[in-house]
């Protein structure tokens, strides 16, 4: 077996304005770390928490829930509250700009970017997510192809019973928009599947705050945050930054 690093939460010390960076369905921290990078660059406080679930195999994956998911997320709100920091705002991409929504549904925040993020799932096309991410993991762990095909299939008949539960935290998500009060920024790159860029101008139609606005990046696809508009999209989150009240 081959032995490779751990993902893991990560913190950068800044000033007094603090950013809470969260990643991607079935990946990690490293999605928002060169982001966190940046703005720590630009004396941001910035901390990723890494979900529970995530960070390890998809048959682990699968035994958490989007509720597991909020817990983390929570947890870290309440790191960062904890480490003295009063003014925060929640950045996500994909699954984690649901959660973002979601914290600035539920929490006090100075502002939300979203980036990629989908207001409507189909549950065999995040089981289908899931079967590509396990395949990726099994062939980084070094096993065999043999092998690593007879654990797909015990995989695929295992319960998918989160990701139903993941559709519906969804659906949840987007009745709440109209909660929205504190300013937003909504992200999606061109290249994407359409129904990002409908999600994007859905969300923006929903929300209640009067400061909001949507821009889609002509060279990105779904993870925004490492693809080539990565540094227009750093600029344009630090300008958004900048506009807000702390």
């Amino acid at each position: 077996m081959v032995k490779f690093s751990k993902p893991k939460a990560f913190f950068l010390k800044g000033g007094s304005k603090a950013v809470l960076l969260l990643h991607s369905f079935t990946s990690n921290t490293v999605d928002v770390k060169k982001l966190g990078r940046f703005l720590n660059s630009k004396n941001y406080t910035c901390f990723a928490p890494l979900y529970k679930g995530h960070g390890h195999s998809a048959e682990h994956l699968i035994l958490t829930s989007p509720r597991d998911w909020w817990e983390s997320v929570e947890g870290g709100y309440n790191f960062l509250k904890n480490e003295g920091y009063q003014n925060i705002a929640v950045i996500g991409v994909s699954l984690g700009g649901i959660l973002a929504l979601n914290v600035g549904q539920k929490m006090n925040v100075n502002g939300i970017v979203t980036m990629s993020v989908p207001y409507k799932k189909d549950v065999d096309l995040l089981k289908k997510r899931v079967l590509n991410y396990a395949l990726t993991y099994k062939q980084l762990e070094g096993k065999e192809k043999q092998q690593i095909s007879h654990e797909l299939d015990e995989l695929e008949t295992s319960s998918f019973s989160s990701l139903l539960q993941f559709k519906e935290y969804i659906d949840l998500t987007m009745e709440g928009l109209l909660r929205i009060k504190k300013p937003i920024r909504i992200l999606y790159g061109e290249l994407d599947e359409p129904l990002y860029k409908e999600s994007a101008h859905y969300i923006y139609k929903n929300v209640s705050t009067h400061h909001r606005s949507v821009k889609g990046y002509s060279n990105s696809k779904h993870l925004m945050t490492l693809d080539p508009d990565k540094e227009e999209i750093h600029h344009d989150i630090l300008s958004f930054l900048e506009s807000l009240e702390w």
